[in-house]
Parts: C-alpha cells; sequence; structure tokens
C-alpha cells in the first residue's frame, strides 16, 4: 500500500521498551508531528485506568471477548502482558494501510515476533526497541510514576529485564537518556526507512525514463 500522492510504500513501526523506558511518550509526540502515522490501538483483558477511553486508548473487552478473537484469526498479534491480554486487530491495520497511512505499534517483544514471523508482513515492518540509560535510571522512573504498589513495581522491574533481553531482535536501537534526541533519532529512522528504493514507488518510472 501506498501513501496516497506521496508515491512512498506504507510500513508498520514498532515501538518496544520495558516499562518507564519512554515509548508511550515518543509515540504521542510521533503522532501530533508526523500525520503519515495512525496508532494501532490495542485491544486488552485488563481494568481501565482513570482517563483512560475505550476505543481511543485501547478497546476493552473480557477474557471470553478475547479469546472468541483468537479463535476467529481476528489479531494479528497477542500476547500476555502482566496478567493481561493484548492484542491488534488485523482489519484496523489493513484499513490504514489502504487509505495510505504507516500504522504505529506499542506493544512488547512477544507482539513484535509474531509480526516478523508473519511472511506476509515482514517486509513491511520496521522494528524499534527503545533502552533505558540503566536499570537503575528505569526503576527511579518507575517509582516517580507512583501508579503502582512496591509488589507490583518489583514486577516490573523482573519483567523489564526480560524485555530488554530482547533488543538483539530489533532493527534499531535507541538509548533515551535525553527525551527530544531520543525523538530526534527516531524521526531520523524513519525518514531513512521511507528513503528506502524499494518503498519509493515512483522511481520505477523514473528509472524507465532515465534509460
Amino acid at each position: 500500500m501506498n501513501n496516497k500522492g506521496n508515491n512512498i510504500e506504507c510500513f508498520m513501526l514498532v515501538l518496544s521498551s520495558p516499562s518507564g523506558a519512554g515509548k508511550t511518550a515518543l509515540a504521542k509526540k510521533l503522532l501530533k508531528s508526523d500525520n503519515s502515522f495512525n496508532l494501532s490501538i490495542s485491544v486488552t483483558t485488563r481494568t481501565p485506568r482513570n482517563g483512560e477511553i475505550n476505543g481511543k486508548d485501547y478497546f476493552f473487552v473480557n477474557e471470553k471477548e478475547f479469546e472468541k478473537m483468537v479463535e476467529n484469526n481476528e489479531l494479528l498479534e497477542f500476547a500476555n502482558v502482566f496478567s493481561h491480554k493484548y492484542g491488534t486487530k488485523k482489519d484496523l491495520v489493513k484499513k490504514s494501510l489502504k487509505n495510505g497511512k504507516n500504522v504505529l505499534f506499542d506493544i512488547d517483544w512477544q507482539g513484535t515476533k509474531q509480526l516478523k514471523d508473519n511472511i506476509k508482513i515482514s517486509n513491511q515492518l520496521v522494528t524499534v526497541f527503545i533502552l533505558p540509560p540503566s536499570l537503575f535510571e528505569l526503576n527511579r522512573r518507575l517509582k516517580n510514576r507512583a501508579l503502582d504498589s512496591e509488589q507490583t513495581l518489583k514486577k516490573r522491574m523482573f519483567e523489564a529485564e526480560k524485555e530488554i533481553s530482547h533488543w538483539v531482535d530489533y532493527d534499531y536501537v535507541i538509548i533515551n537518556d535525553d527525551f527530544e534526541k531520543c525523538f530526534n533519532d527516531l524521526h531520523s529512522i524513519i525518514r531513512a526507512e521511507k528513503l528506502k528504493k524499494f518503498r519509493q514507488i515512483s522511481l520505477e518510472k523514473f528509472t524507465k525514463f532515465s534509460t
């Protein structure tokens, strides 16, 4: 699929990181600054947090509804994260690509692996892992958020170390020690991906004309 009017092949950008490393803030800033992207809104079985809106932040469903989606092959990827299920609706991703929009995913390594293993879409996939400067800094950020109990915080740190071990499976890795620099690095990756020759659909006509 191509970005309408731009002759650029659309792609799917995956951002992954442990909780507190900054991927959600990066995703929000990217969506505000680059209108070529649509956010892939995840389906989840977890309870909505204060201020979260169904259909905008997540699609909130119960366990039975989620399992039915899995059985009906409605999800492009799905995973268990902190005892809750998360997944991506196939039809919404297809709709975005058909309308000439790149798709931004805010998912973990499990979902990313499923996307990469899907040969039908692997060529459209760009994966970026966001690392914290250190585990000490990550722990500090999570404490400052004041969203979790001490027990939950310990669990998040345990899961963070497992998540971080998968950075080697990603196309790009950015260390988020400075948010603006991190965002600029992400923006540079996106610009480079848009310039890849196989995504520039108009090049085929250009080369035919020039030979």
